[in-house]
């Protein structure tokens, strides 16, 4: 698991959870209504559910973009529990919840990570990120 959370309200607007992805490296955010996760905004989200359907990105929200009531796991859960969910409900990321708190995200990179250090998705998670020059 990935420690820590980043999370946006609701209302909060697609342009507003970008910026904090790109300000953070990071390709997804928890939408949180207080301690509560209400939903899971990605990248991907926000260009295919919402940019390239033609929602203005100022003014659409992440409450109205983000996959709903995401599936989650627990600190505790074992790597195939996690891997068994994503695979079952076609995800990449898996909030982690304490308590009913948000702690973390559990990601496929994470996955690889763990199960086999050496393969080619764990190198590619350890690398640092490109500085923004496709192609070079």
């Amino acid at each position: 698991m990935t420690p820590g959370v980043v999370a946006v309200r609701p209302d909060a607007s697609l342009v507003e959870a970008a910026r904090l992805m790109r300000a953070q490296d990071i390709g997804d955010v928890l939408v949180a209504d207080g301690q509560d996760v209400v939903g899971m905004l990605t990248d991907r989200d926000i260009t295919v559910r919402a940019v390239a359907e033609g929602a203005d990105p100022l003014t659409t929200s992440a409450g109205a973009v983000c996959t709903p009531d995401p599936v989650v796991v627990g600190p505790g859960d074992s790597v195939s529990a996690a891997a068994a969910l994503m695979r079952e409900h076609a995800v990449r990321r898996l909030p982690v919840l304490e308590g009913g708190v948000p702690v973390g995200v559990v990601s496929l990179a994470d996955l690889a990570e763990a199960e086999d250090p050496d393969s080619t998705l764990a190198d590619i998670s350890r690398a640092l990120p490109d500085d923004g020059r496709a192609g070079t």
